[in-house]
């Protein structure tokens, strides 16, 4: 009977310190849910490559990298005119990467002299050499230097905006 006792006293003591401190543990609680979420909302935001299309056309994006072992080339991103979008989510895993896009609405595209392999459709292509052997395009890509940073957004506008502020 006295453990019993024992017990609800102890029991008694912890609602009344509850009750007391109510409002400060209710703060201390909010504070820690909140700086979690914020760290993990950073940390989350700091890991992507991310296009942003600042132009006034609707664009096809397809990027290209190379990991440990081998090139690779994924599309295509439908990213509507001035939003951006996310290419590829967590921490990059190379310092360059590869952009081709393709302007839908004005025509023309974004290009450059490293050439890997596209089709017209979703795809993701392993390896940079025989694209039209192996059935697919050769396609120029322009570089993206991200000098090894964990995220990276690349701005694309119209050429006749370079220069421009």
């Amino acid at each position: 009977m006295i453990d019993q006792m024992h017990v609800s006293n102890h029991y008694q003591k912890c609602i009344r310190l509850f009750a007391i401190n109510r409002p400060l543990f209710l703060s201390l609680t909010v504070a820690i849910v909140l700086t979690a979420s914020q760290f993990f909302a950073i940390a989350h935001a700091k890991a992507e490559l991310k296009l942003c299309n600042t132009t006034s056309s609707r664009v096809g994006v397809a990027i290209g990298y190379r990991d440990k072992s081998r090139w690779a080339t994924e599309g295509w991103w439908n990213v509507a005119s001035n939003t951006c979008e996310v290419l590829l989510k967590g921490k990059l895993i190379a310092r360059y990467y590869y952009i081709h896009a393709v302007d839908y609405d004005r025509g023309g595209e974004w290009s450059g002299k490293d050439t890997m392999c596209t089709v017209d459709k979703a795809f993701t292509v392993f390896g940079v050499k025989d694209c039209v052997k192996r059935g697919y395009k050769r396609t120029g890509f322009f570089e993206i230097d991200t000098k090894n940073e964990h995220d990276w957004t690349v701005r694309l506008k119209y050429p006749e905006e370079n220069g421009k502020k």
